[in-house]
């Protein structure tokens, strides 16, 4: 036992605990199995049950140096090598350095003859001995059947079940017993639940022709624990459980933009594309492009020198690169480079709870930056509509955690636009892009519009686009007087209101050189009726100067001819006469 100060001066005792080493299930349990207590592995054949004690040995010696002990009462100890030498577990190995020690106890149930009392000292013996040869601090006992399958008599059976329990917590040793589950009971007794001190239930089931592996913890005393059942996988590194319910909402934002690997969508998101760390859904009816769609954001991506991790649960690998080269994205550089990685698998392999196993498994070992799934819809069909809700709720909960951003492509079954409470999922996804069918004209084009995309502005425009050999081309819808159009039908408007434009500017054209020829003659005009003014006015003055001198001749001949005459100029008569007058007075 610790004990953990707490706020305020209290202590809290914390059970000691032997971590197993196996992904997901540390996380469950809080640290790993009560170090020194006797665990309960129990299940249906095929279940797991043996491969886990096996794994918690084999961990615990190479990863935290404790020595194992591994007493099968079914299988001998070269059928346990080979099953597991599968999974990279070198057994043989492990017992030459002195790491594990594997002993194979023959019960039959004719040597056991129930009397009064069952000795279980021989077993013991045989136990401690083990334990001893290798220093033993944990220890598997596989099946606890098998030891008391003669056994009819329930209070026996419980005292020596205690007795074997009791034994084995005083020798100090962590130990899972592995048990088989029970028709009406959890166990094939039902008593080996109540004297554990954890109890593990391993469930193999088929729903629908798939297959689906879940583990839940029963109970644990003295911790606290996961409730929930987890669904785990079981593949060559052995045994992986989803711990995952929901990682709630308290995950860190980023404010990072990446690009959509589309231009002209990125300008229709603020012209940066995407947050980083988001979820997208590309929706779509058959051949609307939502694969190359993903294709394109994978390789903008790995462009960006990122690293890409592509479900495709349609295609193979090389028919996605093979189609997605025919529009100019060349994936295969980039898979050569370890930049991106396409994993197919048909949805139907598996249930739900399997995929996101799979899933996340490649996830934590590839650590990618972006991750695209095509197309969602796949895994729809095999699950209610509320299981892929809480099994895409655990993945973007996941991914949102650790920074990935995530494109889904989802299959819409109409062309009609649909709201985006339509989609299963659409509570999940952050930015959501329609993509449309339109048929005009007797053809079929493409239309794409951002239904919602949260914590930015988008445009609220329908735009046409093309897949074209060089990629994804955005173009603007045409929408006027005369409606909207689309492909072809958009060109021959365009072209008409083109022409419509030229023979507009050329009347214009030819009115502004009308009114420049008329400007021209106007000013000719305007100067040939100056230059009559300037003449005649020329002229005038010639008569004004003329008429001047002519009157000055004239007064100068009158003086002349007056001096002959010896008259009086005008004037000197009448001085004189003056003067006469008043001489006289």
């Amino acid at each position: 036992m610790h004990l953990i100060e707490q706020p305020g001066g209290s202590a809290r005792v914390e059970l000691q605990k032997s971590p197993t080493g196996i992904q997901g299930l540390d996380e469950i349990t809080l640290g790993g199995l009560p170090r020194g207590r006797t665990t309960l592995v129990v299940g249906k054949a095929g279940s797991g049950k043996t491969l886990l004690g096996m794994e918690f040995l084999v961990r615990g010696a190479l990863e935290f140096g404790e020595p194992g002990v591994f007493f099968s009462f079914e299988e001998t100890a070269g059928d346990l090598t080979q099953n597991v030498a599968s999974l990279g577990y070198d057994l043989n190995d492990l017992r030459e350095r002195n790491l594990l020690s594997i002993d194979h106890v023959e019960v039959s149930r004719s040597d056991i003859v129930e009397t009064g009392e069952y000795d279980l000292e021989a077993l013991f013996i045989r136990l401690g001995y083990a334990i001893d040869s290798v220093g033993a601090q944990r220890v598997v006992l596989d099946t606890i059947e098998s030891l008391f399958s003669g056994f009819a008599d329930t209070a026996i059976l419980r005292a020596e079940l205690r007795r074997l329990f009791f034994w084995l917590k005083e020798r100090g040793v962590t130990a899972v017993v592995t048990g088989e589950s029970g028709e009406a009971t959890m166990t094939r007794h039902g008593l080996e639940e109540y004297i554990s001190d954890c109890v593990i239930l391993l469930d193999h089931r088929v729903d629908e022709q798939i297959s689906t592996r879940r583990l839940r913890v029963v109970k644990y005393r003295g911790s606290v624990h996961g409730t929930n059942e987890y669904p785990f996988l079981i593949d060559e590194n052995g045994i992986s459980v989803l711990p995952i319910t929901s990682a709630g909402l308290t995950h860190t934002v980023s404010r990072d933009r990446i690009s959509s690997g589309v231009d002209r969508l990125d300008a229709m998101l603020e012209g940066e594309g995407f947050y980083r760390g988001s979820t997208i859904m590309i929706a779509g009816t058959p051949g609307t492009g939502k694969t190359s769609f993903g294709a394109s954001f994978g390789d903008a991506a790995c462009l960006r020198g990122e690293k890409c991790l592509y479900f495709a649960f349609e295609e193979s690998p090389d028919q996605i690169v093979r189609n997605m080269q025919s529009i100019g994205i060349d994936l295969a550089p980039h898979i050569t480079a370890g930049l991106l990685e396409i994993h197919a698998s048909r949805p139907t392999m598996y249930g739900l709870e399997m995929h996101l196993v799979l899933m996340l498994k490649q996830i934590q070992e590839r650590q990618p930056d972006v991750v695209v799934i095509d197309p969602l819809t796949d895994l729809i069909s095999i699950g209610t509509s509320r299981d892929v809700k809480v099994m895409l709720t655990r993945l973007v909960d996941f991914l949102k955690t650790d920074g990935i951003t995530v494109l889904f492509t989802y299959l819409a079954h109409t062309r009609e636009a649909v709201a985006p409470s339509d989609f299963v999922v659409s509570s999940l996804i952050d930015t959501l892009i329609q993509l449309q069918d339109i048929e005009s004209a007797g053809e079929r084009n493409r239309g794409l519009y951002v239904l919602k995309s949260r914590g930015m502005g988008h445009s609220n425009q329908i735009r046409e686009y093309r897949i074209t050999d060089g990629g994804i081309e955005l173009a603007n819808i045409y929408a006027g007087p005369a409606g909207m159009f689309f492909g072809t039908s958009r060109f021959v408007q365009e072209a008409k209101e083109e022409a419509e434009r030229e023979a507009r500017e050329e009347e214009i054209a030819y009115q502004q050189r009308e009114l420049e020829r008329k400007r021209s003659v106007m000013e000719a005009r305007i100067a040939a009726l100056r230059n009559e003014f300037a003449s005649h006015e020329e002229q005038v003055r010639r008569l004004i100067k003329a008429e001047g001198a002519r009157q000055d001749a004239v007064k100068a001949d009158t003086r002349a001819i007056r001096k002959l005459r010896k008259a009086d100029e005008p004037g000197e008569s009448m001085i004189r006469s003056t003067g006469s007058t008043g001489e006289e007075q």
